[in-house]
């Protein structure tokens, strides 16, 4: 990836525009900031004749949710009121950071006190304060838009307070509404969570403080947090926004979510002391194999893509482009994420579906789908009791469909010719009418029977298909096969019989479900509803699709091997050992069947096809794997083994046992501190490898069950960056590898040597100047015992006392260290100068010390460390500052 702005490709939609040759509303060219921010308007109308200001109107729209009902009549004006406002900033503080009740107390009682008369909304009386509905004040509200925090001067000591915590990671930029999903999660420190549609990655980070924040330092949680996104650019937004957190139990991934993969394979080919946490042996229902072993989820977050018209008031482009045909044209991709979370969900676990739409048609329809789907599998959990303090509107269980200007109350009501864009999906009760056609002249007032195609590919009557008690039917339209759900006898759904009536009422509890509007709280749209597993789904009568599509075969080939690539230290160069199987999951083959097949069909597999597929692709990856070993070490970069995912680095476990025990024996690390088998790295060559992750232990597993599946998961970010290749200007050290800034607190406990405690006063000269001659310390005896550490990285702990003392660092969660490098006449600082100004602010307001500006610093050298340090800096322009951090699409 390129650096900069100028690295960056186009987002879709801006690609979108300029093949299209449309203008971008974004782009215009701004005209110079007015003094006064309510005279913005006229001054830009002034200074340039082309600026148009967002409309705030669309009929449609109006017209729409007006139809639908999802507010009462005498409140339709005052949501069109807010929904036309800018919407105000929100953040959430990192409830798992060091400071986080330092923060907290900043803003309780300083920023709330010295914004006081920053108040701009009638309807809001604090100009910030926190949301009443979330923990322990970790989540607050401003009363200003993004515009009002960059434009008025009184905000910009706030604003440069923001922008700086976010920076560091000890705050996120979130809308209010978009927290509210993962509160109702009731996720766990030992839960295995995923998180379907993640970027770009302000929910997953939320999540992963939640499981983070009871952890004693130098331990990690015993969960698993995956976050997934289809787009390979979102994901680098993901990866970025969560590299902050830290965490060496997070996984980042990259496919659709409807095809998750599911990791499925036989319980004989696992080491089964070693597979815990979220992978799990199905519950026995006489249709699956007892041992065998998945990847299932105790939490599923479901945040699916959609039209996106709650997010009106900070996206106000929206309103020129929104109409009816948007959400009709998600509905069926949201069922099929849906559904697919819900079949990664543990028995016993709970799913959260959410959109940032108020349409009842992604909404309530898809929900009301994936309960008919489950049946009595699934049940919409009433959780109105819970966040007692979040006002939220019950969820509907009534509306209509628009489609091409026609409001449609029941799929009767459907002409023929649109039945393959409306679906009975769509509609409260789900189920279509019994197609009835014409046979002849000679019967015209009798019923036809229309055969209908199985899924065995033999023809059958209408008849026949009520008394096998199927509620599908299949008809064929214009050569297209299309699938209909068909109204069984002792159907509950109350049906209209006038047509000038309203149309259906869903008989499912969908009032559990809940709408957040803007009028209600000052905030964006949203909805959530939250679903609980009771037990396995069952077959579908009609796909009777084979459980065998989605397992490996139960005789594995001799090739296959039971562990991931390692890397080794002989004198030939590493060897990989790398599995070549590939599982062909039912996600895997259904999704070439998308775009020609209905979602209700799922595809047949033969078991004795699949395993000859799987032998061939087996013996194809061995032949590449010998080539790949057969080419000449010098074509870098092209015998780099990729595994099955093209253009994605490898994930290979690092066992270099001389690299470990030079780590351990330089740093004092202590055998308590797991290494095997927590190590891994991105490059397959011993001799490249520039950073060394860590990873938990239930990543760990999941890694290990990921390649025995034949690599189903394609991973582009994992674990906690622990090491780094060093370098240095004044001779070679000792260790090849410091200890990185991210890895730091998790090793700190376990550390012995290269460790010394300073003073506050030194400290703080460390922090300001950044490079200090041994001689030149406050205190001479740190100065004397810094310099006879070996040349190398080093470990700083402050001393919360008045003078250096000797005796024994007692570490706990308090402590706060930084690394540095120990040269031959210095000590400098290796924390990047946003760290460190952040980190005497901190020391400032805890230790009640005189606040210091490293600008204020006199004879302040602002230059590099004398070491040379690889950095990643791969994704680390994504994010230019605090407001575009907070753009969450859903």
């Amino acid at each position: 990836m390129g650096g900069g702005r100028g690295g960056q490709k186009r987002g879709r939609t801006q690609r979108r525009h300029f093949r299209q040759n449309r203008e971008n509303v974004w782009k215009k060219s701004r005209a110079l900031p007015s003094d006064n921010d309510n005279n913005s308007n006229s001054n830009n109308t002034s200074n340039n004749p082309d600026w148009q200001p967002f409309a705030t109107q669309n009929l449609a729209f109006e017209e729409y949710y007006k139809e639908q009902e999802i507010v009462p009549v005498e409140e339709w004006e005052e949501f069109l009121h807010v929904l036309r406002k800018p919407l105000p900033a929100a953040f959430r503080i990192n409830s798992s950071g060091q400071f986080f009740k330092d923060i907290r107390s900043q803003l309780e009682n300083d920023f709330m006190k010295s914004l006081e008369s920053e108040v701009t909304d009638d309807n809001e009386l604090e100009a910030i304060r926190p949301l009443p509905w979330y923990p322990e004040n970790l989540a607050w509200h401003l009363n200003f838009s993004r515009m009002q925090l960059r434009k008025n001067q009184t905000l910009e000591r706030f604003h440069e307070f923001l922008k700086q915590e976010n920076e560091i990671g000890n705050i996120t930029r979130q809308e209010a509404v978009s927290m509210v999903p993962p509160l109702f999660l009731d996720v766990r420190p030992d839960h295995c969570v995923l998180d379907m549609c993640a970027a770009p990655g302000s929910k997953t980070f939320q999540l992963l403080e939640i499981i983070h924040q009871s952890t004693e330092p130098g331990s990690l949680p015993d969960g698993l947090i995956i976050a997934n996104d289809v787009d390979v650019q979102r994901c680098n937004l993901l990866i970025h926004q969560t590299k902050r957190m830290c965490s060496a139990n997070l996984i980042v991934t990259n496919h659709e979510a409807q095809h998750f993969p599911s990791c499925s394979v036989n319980g004989n080919f696992l080491d089964k002391g070693s597979i815990d946490g979220g992978l799990a042996s199905p519950q026995s229902n006489g249709a699956e194999e007892p041992n065998k072993r998945q990847l299932l989820f105790d939490r599923v977050l479901c945040d699916v893509p959609c039209s996106g018209d709650g997010t009106l008031r900070k996206a106000p482009d929206i309103w020129r482009k929104w109409n009816a045909g948007m959400g009709n044209g998600v509905h069926r991709l949201q069922v099929q994420i849906a559904m697919r979370g819900i079949a990664l969900l543990k028995v016993g676990g709970r799913m959260v579906y959410s959109t940032c739409s108020m349409n009842p048609v992604e909404n309530e329809a898809v929900v009301a789908e994936v309960l008919r789907r489950s049946g009595d599998a699934v049940e919409l959990l009433d959780v109105s009791a819970e966040l007692p303090q979040l006002v939220r509107r019950p969820g509907l269980r009534q509306w209509k469909v628009r489609d091409k200007g026609l409001w449609l109350t029941s799929y009767k009501d459907v002409p023929k010719y649109r039945r393959t864009g409306i679906v009975p999906s769509m509609f409260p009760s789900g189920e279509s009418c019994v197609v009835e056609e014409r046979v002849s002249d000679d019967l015209e007032n009798e019923m036809g029977k229309p055969e209908i195609e199985s899924e065995t590919g033999n023809l059958t009557d209408l008849k026949g298909s009520h008394q096998n008690g199927s509620n599908h039917m299949t008809t064929t339209d214009g050569g297209e096969t299309v699938i209909e759900l068909v109204q069984p006898p002792n159907s509950t759904a109350v049906q209209s019989s006038d047509t000038d009536c309203k149309g259906e009422v869903s008989v499912l509890p969908l009032e559990h479900c809940m709408r957040i509007l803007p009028h209600d709280q000052n905030s964006g749209a949203f909805f959530i509803a939250v679903l609980h597993k009771l037990s396995p789904l069952q077959e579908n009568p009609i796909s009777k699709c084979s459980k065998k599509g989605t397992l490996l075969p139960k005789k594995l080939s001799d090739d296959i091997i039971e562990d991931m690539p390692e890397i080794s230290s002989s004198k030939d160069g590493p060897s990989q050992n790398l599995v070549s199987a590939e599982a062909a999951s039912n996600a895997d083959l259904l999704d070439k069947q998308t775009s020609i097949m209905p979602m209700e069909i799922s595809l047949e597999v033969d078991a004795n096809e699949n395993t000859t597929k799987e032998n061939k692709l087996e013996a194809k990856a061995c032949e590449n794997r010998e080539s790949d070993l057969e080419r000449p070490k010098g074509e870098k970069g092209k015998s780099q083994i990729q595994g099955k995912w093209r253009g994605v680095d490898p994930v290979v476990f690092f066992r270099d046992d001389t690299i470990i025990n030079s780590i351990r024996n330089f740093y004092g690390v202590s055998e308590s501190f797991p290494f095997d088998g927590h190590l891994v790295t991105r490059n397959s060559d011993v001799h490249h490898v520039k950073r060394i992750y860590y990873v938990s232990k239930s990543v760990r597993d999941a890694l290990k069950l990921n390649f025995q599946v034949g690599q189903q998961l394609k991973i582009t970010s994992l674990g906690l960056k622990i090491f780094e290749r060093q370098t240095s200007k004044e001779g070679p050290s000792q260790i090849a590898y410091r200890i990185s800034s991210e890895g730091l607190p998790l090793l700190l406990p376990y550390i012995s040597k290269q460790i010394l405690s300073v003073s506050y006063a030194d400290f703080e000269h460390l922090l300001r100047y950044r490079i200090i001659k041994f001689a030149d310390f406050v205190d001479a005896a740190f100065g004397e015992k810094a310099s006879k550490l070996m040349l190398g990285c080093c470990i700083v702990v402050l001393n919360t006392g008045d003078q250096y003392s000797p005796e024994t660092i007692v570490l706990d969660a308090s402590t706060i260290a930084i690394g540095c490098w120990k040269g031959k006449t210095n000590l400098s600082v290796m924390v990047s100068q946003t760290d460190s100004q952040e980190l005497l602010e901190r020391l400032s307001v805890r230790l009640g010390k005189d606040k210091v500006s490293l600008a204020q610093a006199d004879g302040c050298d602002s230059s590099e460390p004398v070491m040379a340090v690889d950095e990643n800096a791969n994704d680390a322009d994504l994010i230019e500052d605090f407001e575009t951090a907070e753009q969450e699409v859903s």
